[in-house]
């Protein structure tokens, strides 16, 4: 009896911390706006950063791509998950973006303590002028949460 009792309260604590099973997943989040590391490459001179701002903040830029000159191009598709982050954009004035890549890390940014430095994003952008590719470059992104 005592046997018993003994396998019982192990599967049951080690059903309690995850051992059996799957482990749960830690949630992800990347909200916040992502910048290219380095120089921008030639065709992106222009290119500001990719914005996943959920949170609809003035003091935030509208999700989407934002160019240095202001302008926002927001997002025509979007798919967003660690293993896989892709995205078109509307066009404005004839030209759009598109975008297919991973994020490098989890978890949710905006409390992840990541420096300016560190990509935590790479893949390969495009920018169109109506349907003809002008520019593509593989890239690797940092992350910006706001102030």
């Amino acid at each position: 009896m005592t046997k018993k009792l003994a396998v019982l309260l192990i599967v049951a604590v080690c059903c309690t911390v995850g051992v059996f099973g799957q482990a749960k997943k830690s949630r992800f989040d990347p909200d916040g706006s992502f910048w290219i590391n380095g120089g921008a490459p030639e065709g992106f001179l222009d290119f500001s950063g990719i914005n996943l701002n959920a949170k609809r903040v003035r003091r935030l830029p509208p999700s989407g791509v934002q160019i240095t000159s202001g302008k926002s191009f927001r997002f025509k598709t979007l798919s967003v998950k660690q293993a896989s982050f892709t995205f078109t954009t509307v066009a404005v004035s004839n030209i759009s973006y598109s975008f297919s890549g991973k994020f490098l890390k989890g978890g949710v940014f905006e409390t992840a303590g990541l420096d300016d430095e560190t990509p935590v994003l790479e893949g390969v952008l495009i920018k169109y002028k109506g349907s003809q590719k002008v520019a593509e470059a593989k890239l690797k992104f940092v992350y910006f949460g706001g102030t």
